[in-house]
């Protein structure tokens, strides 16, 4: 049977350790005032916790509950029900409390033990749906990042907002992922217009190309350069169905959010570049290491070209 947990009290003299110590001593009939005095307790209390262990074993040793066995002023069952039913029509404690003319204490007894304490537990989260295709291309995840540039190394490093690059503008990283392999394509471009993107989903579609991988489907935001007409024209040109996530629900989209989330850790942020220009010139020799030779979890341990070159 699994031990339950418990809290130690910050000033609690003993603990289940030293009060097997203090059993041990007693069993061996050298429990005296000076060794109470040497564990800080008193002779009796020695004697205390060699009967409860007597009686209850090591796990007489362990505090116990300070809830009372019995509680006569108990909230009666249907007045607590209608506590959470009045509570599930977005009511406040107070409010709940002014309507049953009930102490808010006890109103707020009374959602603890439902476990509505907080309006939002109201609306628990929903359950992560996981999903993955059966085939590389079936679906490719498209994201863009936006990082700031700089000529010397910043705060996130340094700590000091006073060492960074005002007025050095921005730079976004576009990426695309495989859903099935987690082969992943990524460029540092000028901006995230409709043309740009365009044009970067070019290039990842050549790159797809060359390691056996024809696309068939994308994955994107709602973002104004994926509903661009040029962008929708380019995958209609290459009968690519594009598919865009429900706004506000970025989990849609996770192989990408979650790459985006392994780009900065690994790369980004890392280490201390010297300027955005040095940082993006390491990019393409972290991607080689991300497709080849990095282990992903939920892969098996496997790198995606391992998992592209088994499909073929």
């Amino acid at each position: 049977m699994e031990e339950p947990r418990m809290n130690i009290h910050s000033n609690a003299r003993t603990c289940p350790n030293s009060r097997a110590t203090i059993v041990g001593h007693v069993k061996a009939k050298a429990w005296c005032t000076d060794q109470a005095f040497a564990m800080g307790v008193s002779i009796r209390t020695g004697f205390k916790w060699s009967r409860r262990y007597r009686d209850h074993g090591i796990r007489g040793l362990l505090d116990g509950s300070s809830r009372p066995h019995r509680i006569p002023n108990l909230t009666e069952p249907a007045r607590g029900e209608l506590v959470v039913q009045l509570r599930r029509c977005r009511l406040t404690a107070l409010e709940i409390a002014t309507k049953l003319r009930m102490p808010r204490s006890t109103v707020a007894a009374v959602l603890k033990r439902a476990g509505l304490s907080r309006l939002r537990d109201l609306d628990p989260p929903e359950p992560v749906r996981r999903y993955e295709h059966t085939a590389p291309g079936d679906l490719i995840h498209l994201d863009i990042k936006k990082l700031g540039r700089f000529c010397r190394i910043g705060h996130r490093i340094t700590g000091n907002r006073r060492q960074d690059s005002p007025g050095a503008g921005w730079e976004y990283v576009h990426v695309a992922i495989d859903d099935f392999s987690r082969l992943a394509y990524a460029e540092i471009l000028a901006n995230e217009q409709g043309e740009t993107t365009a044009g970067f989903l070019r290039r990842a579609l050549i790159f797809f190309r060359r390691h056996g991988i024809r696309v068939k489907r994308l994955l994107t935001d709602n973002g104004s350069a994926y509903r661009s007409h040029v962008f929708i024209e380019l995958c209609q040109s290459r009968s690519i169905t594009p598919k865009r996530t429900r706004p506000y629900r970025p989990c849609t989209n996770g192989k990408a959010e979650r790459f985006i989330q392994t780009l900065l850790r690994e790369w980004a942020y890392k280490r201390a570049y010297p300027s955005s220009r040095r940082r993006a010139s390491v990019l393409p020799r972290w991607l080689d290491h991300y497709n080849h030779r990095r282990r992903h979890g939920s892969l098996g341990g496997q790198s995606p070209i391992t998992r592209v070159v088994t499909q073929q």
